[in-house]
């Protein structure tokens, strides 16, 4: 994490209340800009493939071919130009899927990110996907949100944990509107925006998605984001043995998806930095072989499948209409390479729905085959698929629960839910096991930026500060001189608190005694309450952790002295023991050790 800003003195620390409206605030925003998005995204898609200006465009229909013919293989690359242009001049971070960028703010730049980028990463992701590159609109979203809720904050001066908050709060919002999965949205925020749930941070977050939520219906409609006409059949037995098996061979293979996703990213990215040329030949490069790609596919299966959120074609597959072993099975390879070239070249746009439709194609496939192996185990490519694209989203973000919350709101679909949880949980495992980095943070690592992948409580913190203080502490009188209290002391001491009293009461404390020693040379004639500072807290030994950090850390104390409940000011007797920040570490340390390894 950074060091504090100098402007951290002047932050303010809003009410709940204020943060509440303020995330209100943010979801309606955010809400609308979800709807203005993808408006933007409809008309750029309509004019760059029909040369109609018109924002009519249903994302889960499969793409008509163009008026242009085989010139339709230029279109990615016109529009990534213009992405080009727009990154490299307003917003360099508008670049690639937006959330890594949306994890580096909150960990590394105090939830700060620059309004500029809402409005590039809007118009460049628009762009991007409308004109046919392998992106999702989520990271997008995400970002834009994340980068309004931030905005406000800075607006209003809050302080790095609220703007953190509002900024999380955003990026669940912009989840919420464009998948209608107010759920989902929320663990989103939590499993990877926020580094503390608690009730200050989870409200905030709560009532952001649930106005997204309410914008994004109004403006979209209550339908879930895909039809599922086998949902509204009703569950009449347990899931068959035969069929559970298959589920678990392809969690294994969603894990192995993931990995290949991730994998491909990181090589393409790579490839294209080293090509000769600049930003604007190697992505003209990308987006040409993904231009030929969409019209070989035209040529050949009648549809170019792999353009933009692929919403289309994950609608064919939960339909049930697309049930062909060999176009899932070239679908599936198509979409990773599309993708890791959109992405790795440089265009601006998400991976999330991505990741759906190569869940989807695999898990349609492996449906189709066990299917064969199994024609009586009730196997239907349909449920697999869906399973498919729960098990590679949660293998690559990371995100099990979200995945699994996501997949139930944007289908509707509870028969599945059993097998999901087991194939999302063998293939985040799987996963895990191959590579330990998610789609998100993998790209952050190479900039030398680790974000932590375990989110637990530090255990001691309920603890009560009798069982974290020592109470090995030195007394000695305010009075004696520096050199007076050393020669008492003794030549050879060992680290323990120095409590410092004057007349009974505490004067002072200093964490290590060993510290005296070291200003014994030029102040060793001055008295020890010139040289000590009333820099510590009193608390008593019934209190927690938690409550003694806080405290230490509003009075930017150094100790903390541990007494037994008592009226008045505290004396001798009443002291129990010292807290120095070298104990709160070493509980830390110790705390940790059942999750390290």
């Amino acid at each position: 994490m950074v060091e504090p800003s100098i402007d951290a003195a002047s932050s303010r620390r809003a009410s709940m209340l204020s943060l509440c409206m303020l995330a209100l605030v943010v979801g309606v925003v955010t809400g609308y800009g979800a709807v203005v998005f993808r408006a933007l995204v409809a008309l750029i898609h309509n004019v760059a493939f029909y040369g109609v200006f018109s924002i009519n465009y249903d994302a889960n229909l499969l793409t008509a071919p163009s008026t242009w013919g085989p010139l339709v293989i230029l279109v990615p690359v016109i529009g990534g130009l213009f992405v080009v242009f727009l990154v490299n001049t307003f917003a360099p971070e508008a670049k690639g899927h937006g959330v890594p960028e949306v994890m580096n703010a909150i960990y590394f730049e105090q939830g700060r990110i620059r309004p500029m980028v809402a409005l590039v990463k809007s118009v460049a992701s628009s762009l991007s996907i409308g004109t046919g590159a392998s992106v999702g609109r989520e990271g997008p979203i995400i970002q834009i949100g994340s980068s309004l809720g931030s905005s406000i904050a800075q607006m209003f001066n809050l302080q790095t944990g609220q703007r953190i908050t509002l900024l999380a709060a955003g990026a669940g919002a912009g989840i919420a509107a464009t998948f209608n999965t107010p759920l989902g949205a929320v663990l989103f925020a939590i499993e990877l925006m926020m580094p503390e749930v608690s009730t200050r941070t989870f409200l905030p977050v709560v009532i952001a998605t649930g106005a997204a939520t309410y914008i994004g219906r109004i403006s979209f409609g209550l339908a879930p984001a895909f039809e599922v006409p086998l949902a509204a059949v009703p569950q009449v037995s347990a899931v068959d043995l035969q069929a559970l098996i298959v589920y678990v061979v392809l969690g294994v293979l969603c894990g192995v998806a993931a990995w290949a996703l991730i994998r491909s990213m990181l090589v393409t990215s790579t490839l294209f930095k080293k090509m000769p040329g600049n930003d604007y030949t190697r992505h003209a490069v990308g987006m040409l072989s993904i231009g030929i790609l969409m019209y070989v596919l035209l040529l050949t299966g009648g549809n170019y499948y792999v353009d933009g959120v692929g919403y289309g074609v994950i609608q064919e597959i939960l339909r049930g209409t697309m049930t062909s072993l060999p176009l899932l099975v070239i679908l599936f390879f198509a979409k990773l390479y599309a993708t890791s070239v959109s992405i790795g070249s440089g265009a601006s746009g998400g991976v999330f729905s991505p990741s759906l439709f190569v869940g989807a194609t695999l898990g349609a496939a492996v449906g189709v085959v066990g299917n064969m192996i199994f024609p009586d185990a009730g196997i239907t490519p349909v449920e697999f698929a869906l399973v498919g694209m729960g098990g590679v989203v949660a293998a690559g973000t990371g995100a099990a629960m979200t995945a699994i919350i996501m997949i139930f709101e944007m289908t509707r679909d509870y028969n599945i839910i059993v097998p999901l949880v087991v194939a999302v949980a063998i293939a985040l495992g799987f996963r895990r096991m191959i590579i330990s980095e998610t789609i998100y943070t993998s790209k952050l690592v190479l900039r030398g930026r680790h974000i932590p992948k375990e989110r637990h409580s530090n255990m001691f913190m309920v603890h009560p500060v009798r069982e974290i203080m020592t109470s090995d502490q030195i007394y000695i009188d305010a009075s004696l001189r520096v050199s007076e209290a050393i020669d008492k002391i003794g030549p050879s001491p060992v680290a323990k608190p120095l409590v410092v009293m004057e007349g009974g009461r505490i004067a002072g404390v200093i964490p290590d005694v060993t510290a005296l020693y070291a200003v014994a040379g030029d102040q060793g004639h001055k008295a020890l309450k010139e040289v000590i500072k009333e820099d510590f807290v009193v608390v008593v030994d019934d209190m927690n952790m938690y409550d003694v950090i806080k405290r230490m850390e509003r009075r930017k104390a150094r100790a903390a002295v541990v007494v037994r409940p008592c009226r008045g000011v505290p004396r001798q007797d009443d002291i129990r023991g010292v807290i120095t920040k070298s104990h709160i570490a070493d509980s830390v340390v110790s705390s940790m050790q059942h999750y390290i390894g």
